[in-house]
C-alpha cells in the first residue's frame, strides 16, 4: 500500500467522523493505487466536509457538504459525466463561514442511477433539485455550478426566480443552439446506442477495465486536456471501481446511458425569454480557452439581453480551460469570493435535516 493510502484513512476518518479503518474501506478501492492523493488530503483537511445522502424514489442522491451544517449551503452542480469531486480544489479556498453542498447528479459519482428502461434528460435535474430542497426544507436555494450543472442552475433559476438567492455559472451560460438539420441524424444514432447501454446495464456485466494510469490519461484526453492529469484523481475518486475480473485494473462506474443523452433542444427565443427572468444576483465566468459550443453570436445576444435587464449580472473572462475551477482554482477564487461576500446572506440558515 502506498504512503498516501495509509495517510488518507486518518484524514477521512476526521472528516467523515468514522474510524480510520472504516475510512480506509471507503477509499481502498479508489485511492490505494494513487501516489499523488496526499495532495488532496492536504487540501481537504483544511475544511470540514461530510458525505451526505438524500433519499429519492429510485435510490439516493449523494453529495459532499462542506462547512457548517446550520447554514444553508450553496448548491454546487458538476458537469456532464463529472461528479461532486470537481469542486474539491475550489471550495476549500472560498470563505469558510459559508457552506457548500456539491451534489452528484443521478447516474454520476456515488448517486443512484435512474431505473432501467429510462433515459436521462436535462430537465429531470430540475425535479431532482426540488426533491433536495424538499428534503432539507429549504425555501430558497443558491447555486455555484459548472458546465451541464450551470445549464441546470440557469433553467432552475429562470423557472423559479423567487426561490433563487443568487446564481454562479462556470463556462456554460445557457442551453446551446445547434443546427436543426443535425437533430434528426443525431437522434437516429443515439437512441439505438442508449438502448444498447440500457441492455448492458440490465445484464449486470462489468464494463471494460483499465490500469489506473490509463484512466487518468483517458479522462485527460477525453476532456480535450481541460482536466489536467494532476487534477484527474479528484474526479476519479467518485467515478471508478476496482475490477473483480482484473484485480490490477479499474472501470468507470457512471451510467453509460449518460453518453447518449440529448440536450433540451429548444431555440434561442426560449433562452432569451428565460433570460429575462434572471433577476437575481448572477455571476458568469467564461474560460478563454474553451469552446462556446455554438455560434458565438448566440452567446453575445444572450449576454446583451441579461445585461440590459439585470443590473446585478457580472461577466468575467478567465485565462483558463473549461475545468478552470478544478485545474486552476486560484484564477477564479478572487472573483467568486468577492461576489459571495457581496450577495451571500448570513441569515441563510439550513432549516432542514442533516445526514
Amino acid at each position: 500500500m502506498t504512503k498516501a493510502a495509509t495517510l488518507l484513512p486518518s484524514v477521512l476518518g476526521r472528516i467523515l467522523r468514522v474510524p480510520p479503518s472504516s475510512a480506509g474501506a471507503i477509499i481502498t478501492q479508489r485511492f490505494s493505487h494513487n501516489n499523488k492523493i496526499s495532495d488532496e488530503s492536504r487540501i481537504i483537511d483544511k475544511r470540514e466536509v461530510e458525505e451526505v445522502r438524500v433519499p429519492v424514489p429510485y435510490g439516493e442522491i449523494a453529495g459532499k457538504w462542506w462547512g457548517p451544517k446550520d447554514v444553508r449551503p450553496i448548491v454546487s452542480l458538476h458537469g456532464w459525466q463529472d461528479n461532486a469531486g470537481t469542486f474539491d480544489r475550489l471550495i476549500p479556498l472560498l470563505p469558510h463561514h459559508m457552506s457548500f453542498l456539491a451534489l452528484d447528479f443521478p447516474g454520476h459519482g456515488l448517486s443512484s442511477r435512474i431505473p432501467d428502461g429510462m433515459t436521462y434528460h436535462t430537465l429531470d435535474s430540475i425535479y431532482t433539485l426540488k426533491m433536495v430542497m424538499q428534503h432539507y426544507q429549504w425555501k430558497k436555494i443558491s447555486f455555484m455550478s459548472h458546465s451541464m450543472g450551470s445549464l441546470v442552475s440557469f433553467i432552475f433559476s429562470s423557472v423559479f426566480p423567487d426561490m433563487v438567492e443568487f446564481n454562479i455559472g462556470l463556462d456554460a451560460l445557457k442551453p446551446h443552439i445547434s443546427d436543426p438539420a443535425k437533430l434528426g441524424p443525431r437522434l437516429q444514432k443515439r437512441i439505438p446506442q442508449m438502448l444498447m447501454a440500457d441492455m448492458r446495464n440490465r445484464e449486470k456485466s462489468e464494463p471494460p477495465s483499465y490500469p489506473y494510469e490509463e484512466l487518468v490519461n483517458r479522462l485527460h484526453l477525453g476532456s480535450h486536456k481541460s482536466v489536467s492529469k494532476e487534477a484527474a484523481p479528484y474526479l476519479l475518486n467518485r467515478n471508478i471501481q476496482k475490477s473483480a475480473v482484473h484485480p490490477d485494473k479499474f472501470y468507470f462506474t457512471r451510467d453509460s446511458r449518460l453518453k447518449y443523452s440529448v440536450g433540451v433542444g429548444w431555440g434561442q427565443d426560449v433562452n432569451l425569454e428565460l433570460g429575462k427572468r434572471m433577476t437575481m444576483p448572477y455571476l458568469f465566468l467564461k474560460a478563454k480557452h474553451s469552446s462556446y459550443y455554438e455560434d458565438k453570436k448566440y452567446f453575445n445576444e444572450f449576454v446583451e439581453l441579461v445585461q440590459a435587464n439585470n443590473p446585478l449580472f457580472e461577466l468575467h473572462f478567465v485565462d483558463s480551460t473549461h475545468h478552470m475551477h478544478l485545474t486552476e482554482p486560484e484564477k477564479v477564487v478572487p472573483i467568486i469570493s468577492k461576489f459571495l461576500c457581496k450577495h451571500w446572506k448570513s441569515d441563510a440558515t439550513g432549516q432542514g435535516k442533516s445526514q
